[in-house]
């Protein structure tokens, strides 16, 4: 896959009306104006997309990236990633070594039927990182969501179940099982939410008001875009020892504040996963499982930077 790696060229009155719209101030601007183009896929690859269309990058700071956490996924860089395959109780899925790989420029990430196994019919995989990170950072990823009943995920955990920080930048279901009002809106909403268990305790806020690509600017290139249909970028900016930002496809949505301080340094990890629950949205039709159309995950790149105090010159 040739990977994209252009510079956004922003006229200045142009970029100069975006950051009025963002603030607000739309009445303000004169019927001629244009909405600068918010395409994802242009943006400068020396820095996290926002800082394309909106840079929000604090005074004096600067973005670095953290080469451990950003590949490209030309071949698969073991110093980098691993496969933890521990499984989710009361589901059906079996994680297996042969379900993800890199290939055609691709991490992916694929979901095959395996009747023989009995309750765990739903095989699959899952990727992690060998380096950990914590706040000030920015990570981002660009995916294309597998098209079956089940959770593609791209999110952020320590590994330790009764000691954990958690931030769930993305649990997204483009095709569930389950019918209605609820589930129609799924293939454009983006399912984000944290964690912090400590003591037996657990907080948890985020995803009762999903972020969703519909809502993106009307000069957003993949404003309601099905997860399915193309490649998408989603982000967490980790700012502080309490806030969260979310990005979808260069634009700034959710965000979230936790009570209790995240402390933990935190590994980057994908899956593909499924369950019988509302939430998730129901377990996929098996036959989904036989098209290799429709039952893979794709991530064709991820990228991760540090925020550092910017050197003078």
């Amino acid at each position: 896959m040739n990977k994209i790696n252009h510079k956004v060229k922003v006229v200045c009155s142009v970029f100069t009306l975006s950051l009025l719209t963002a603030c607000g101030s739309s009445s303000s601007l004169t019927s001629t104006s244009t909405p600068v183009v918010i395409d994802v896929n242009e943006a400068d690859t020396n820095f996290p997309s926002f800082v394309s269309f909106n840079d929000t990058t604090p005074e004096n700071k600067a973005w670095e990236k953290i080469p451990a956490l950003s590949d490209e996924f030309d071949v698969w860089d073991e110093t980098k990633w691993f496969k933890p395959l521990w499984n989710y109780g009361g589901t059906p899925v079996y994680m297996r070594n042969e379900n993800a790989g890199v290939s055609d420029g691709n991490l992916w990430i694929q979901a095959t039927l395996n009747e023989a196994r009995g309750e765990q019919w739903f095989e699959t995989s899952r990727v992690q990182s060998k380096a950990k990170v914590k706040y000030p950072m920015y990570t981002e990823s660009r995916i294309k969501a597998a098209h079956i009943s089940a959770y593609n995920t791209f999110w952020l955990n320590n590994g330790d179940i009764a000691n954990r920080d958690e931030i769930d930048i993305i649990e997204n279901n483009s095709n569930p099982s389950y019918t209605g009002a609820k589930y129609d809106n799924y293939p454009y909403e983006m399912h984000s939410q944290y964690f912090i268990v400590k003591d037996n305790q657990t907080e948890r806020k985020g995803d009762d008001n999903p972020s969703d690509s519909r809502n993106l600017s009307d000069a957003n290139t993949l404003k309601g875009v099905p997860w399915n249909e193309q490649y998408h970028v989603f982000g967490a900016w980790w700012k502080d020892e309490h806030t969260v930002q979310f990005y979808l496809n260069g634009e700034p949505v959710n965000s979230v504040v936790s009570t209790q301080a995240f402390t933990l340094e935190q590994n980057i990890i994908w899956d593909l996963w499924t369950q019988d629950s509302s939430w998730v949205g129901g377990v996929p039709e098996k036959n989904d499982l036989l098209d290799n159309t429709q039952n893979t995950m794709k991530v064709d790149w991820v990228r991760t930077w540090q925020l550092v105090d910017k050197v003078a010159n």
